[in-house]
């Protein structure tokens, strides 16, 4: 028994906003209802060259995704955007009705389609399937509070191919509405950053070991105790352990790294930002959770209310929650 990290969630005022941002700093796309899903569209994260009719299209890094593989929607080839702008996304084929997308943040329509236990957000068009087998998305949930000054316990740490990446990301950030934060990193060759409603992530310098991760490099944690937190999200999860010592712990699965990084003072405010989990097809969540009770998970009352999800604090008080299958 196990349970696997699918989305990083995300309190926002405007989630539409915030859901966009994140959608073109990552070059994947954003589908929005109740709350915005950002994912990758189909293989977005391939490098591999596609092939329409008799032309060749290449597809780019990881992140970069300046001009996404076109996409046939019956003899029409239909090009695909510059990152984060996806004014007029391809169409979606909807029985015998092409449809078309929306400005990137919107796409109220298409309405998810039932896709067994999977659900496919939009259509034939740049499928965003949830969940990814492999990718951790990120979920915009609409509250009524903004952030408080106190700098978030878990944040993003996006990764580049070089140097020049580096700098055409950080300034493509900017023009997206990221600002600079001072965390106290002082002289060190990431960038840190804020989004549009001041949650922290870092643009890391080109490192080989994130080269395979696609856009987001790691999950990172800031904990009291990185060994205690690697046993309790060790058993938690099904991510492999990679090192392990007083500072600094490392899981990873198919995706992106989870990092657990000794930081002073335990937390004082509820999380901004927090993982979302998810049972593997077939077993029971009601048996997960059990289990995370037992490994020293503590059960969290946020006035959620009777919802299928299940809030849960690790033993650091870090919030996660247990979705439901389908």
């Amino acid at each position: 028994m196990a349970l696997r990290p699918v989305q990083v969630n995300i309190k926002a005022l405007d989630h539409l906003a915030v859901g966009r941002f994140w959608a073109a700093a990552l070059g994947w796309r954003a589908h929005s209802g109740e709350t915005t899903y950002v994912g990758p569209a189909g293989d977005s994260v391939s490098h591999e060259p596609v092939v329409v009719g008799s032309d060749v299209v290449p597809g780019g890094p990881a992140g970069e995704f300046v001009w996404p593989a076109p996409v046939v929607v019956g003899s029409d080839v239909v090009p695909g955007g510059p990152a984060g702008e996806f004014v007029w996304p391809a169409p979606v084929v909807v029985g015998s009705d092409v449809v078309p997308g929306g400005p990137a943040g919107e796409f109220v329509w298409p309405e998810p389609v039932d896709g067994g236990k999977d659900v496919v957000l939009g259509g034939l068009a740049g499928d965003v399937v949830w969940p990814d087998p492999v990718v951790v998305g990120i979920d915009v949930v609409p509250v009524p509070e903004g952030k408080t000054a106190t700098k978030n316990r878990l944040h993003l740490d996006l990764a580049t191919t070089s140097a020049a990446h580096q700098a055409e990301l950080i300034a493509r950030l900017r023009t997206l509405g990221a600002t600079p934060v001072d965390v106290g990193q002082r002289d060190v060759p990431w960038t840190v950053l804020a989004d549009p409603e001041g949650n922290e992530f870092c643009v890391l310098e080109p490192r080989e070991v994130y080269r395979d991760t696609g856009p987001i490099a790691a999950i990172v944690v800031d904990c009291v105790e990185p060994r205690a937190m690697a046993r309790f999200w060790g058993e938690a999860i099904d991510w492999p352990l990679q090192q392990v010592s007083d500072d600094h712990a490392v899981l990873r699965g198919a995706g992106p790294y989870l990092e657990f990084l000794r930081t002073p003072g335990a937390k004082t405010v509820p999380d901004r930002v927090h993982l979302d989990l998810l049972p593997y097809p077939g077993d029971d969540k009601d048996a997960e959770v059990a289990r995370l009770r037992a490994l020293g998970a503590t059960d969290l009352d946020l006035g959620q209310g009777d919802v299928p999800w299940t809030c849960l604090s690790d033993p650091e008080g870090h919030e996660f929650c247990v979705l439901t299958q389908g």
